[in-house]
C-alpha cells in the first residue's frame, strides 16, 4: 500500500523538529485581555452595593450591583470593538500596486 503523508499538527511545521512559536502580537492582546478580566473581577469583588443607571432614550432607570453594571459596561466595550475590526467588507487589495509613471 501507500504509507501515509506526515502527520500535520498545529504549531509544528513540516520539518521534523521545527516549532512555530505564538504570535507575538497575539500573545501581547490575550495578556491585556487577561488583565482587563482580573480588573472587571477585582471590581466585582470589591463594589458590591447597588448603584442606580439612567439612560431615558433607551430605558428608565435601573437600581442593580456595581458588578453587573461593570460587567455589561465591559461586554458592551468587547462587542463594540469586534464589530468594529470584524470583517473587512467588501473592498480587498489585490496586493498589486499601480506602476510609477
Amino acid at each position: 500500500g501507500c504509507a501515509p503523508g506526515p502527520l500535520l499538527l498545529p504549531g509544528l511545521s513540516h520539518r521534523f523538529g521545527q516549532t512555530n512559536f505564538m504570535n507575538p502580537k497575539l500573545l501581547l492582546k490575550t495578556i491585556f485581555l487577561m488583565a482587563v478580566l482580573l480588573l472587571l473581577v477585582i471590581m466585582g469583588m470589591n463594589n458590591r452595593h447597588t448603584i442606580e443607571l439612567s439612560l431615558p432614550p433607551i430605558f428608565k432607570s435601573q437600581r442593580l450591583p456595581a458588578a453587573f453594571m461593570y460587567f455589561g459596561f465591559f461586554a458592551t466595550g468587547v462587542l463594540s470593538g469586534t464589530v468594529l475590526t470584524a470583517g473587512g467588507g467588501g473592498k480587498r487589495s489585490s496586493g498589486k500596486s499601480k506602476p510609477d509613471k
